[in-house]
């Protein structure tokens, strides 16, 4: 079951709101606090108060984007049914992601790889998508996968991020 998600008008709602714009715009390292707790507007004391520090709000809606953009890529390889072969599967899910991270703004909190953590569900959820399992390969699909996020970041055409990601041309073994 999803844990609470604050209303956008309370203190603690703002905060995450403007930290999901803040944070897929900009790397973590370039926005502070005193900037999320003046256009939250609320104190910094709020801001620590609700998340402890800057961490711990962007691993909040770092959470949330990136459950969002997991479920998108989880649906588009359940829909890429068993005919397609996993290969394209996981094409289709990379795709579909890419769009979103770029549709909603969330260039740069996803383009790099979790803040804090070594847990990576981006790559685990690739990993898992082929069989057999194949972490190494998940890792490496989610870098770059990233990659093509962060040149789009940095002025990259949309599409020729897509047409690298294409370009990888998985071949997965069988045991589909």
């Amino acid at each position: 079951m999803r844990e609470w998600i604050p209303v956008s008008t309370s203190p603690k709602g703002r905060l995450a709101l403007v930290a999901v714009r803040e944070f897929g715009a900009r790397p973590f390292d370039e926005v502070t606090v005193a900037e999320l707790a003046s256009a939250a507007d609320v104190t910094t004391g709020a801001l620590y108060h609700h998340f402890g520090n800057k961490l711990g709000l962007y691993t909040f809606v770092r959470e949330d984007v990136e459950r969002r953009l997991l479920d998108r890529m989880e649906g588009a390889v359940a829909a890429s049914g068993p005919r397609s072969g996993r290969a394209a599967a996981v094409m289709s899910a990379l795709l579909v992601g890419l769009d979103f991270a770029v549709s909603e703004g969330f260039l740069r909190i996803l383009g790099a790889p979790p803040a804090g953590t070594d847990h990576d569900r981006l790559a685990e959820m690739l990993s898992g998508s082929v069989v057999p399992a194949a972490p190494l390969l998940g890792r490496v699909l989610a870098a770059a996968w990233r990659a093509a996020l962060a040149a789009i970041a940095e002025g990259a055409e949309p599409e020729h991020a897509r047409a690298a990601i294409a370009a990888l041309g998985l071949h997965l073994p069988d045991g589909e």
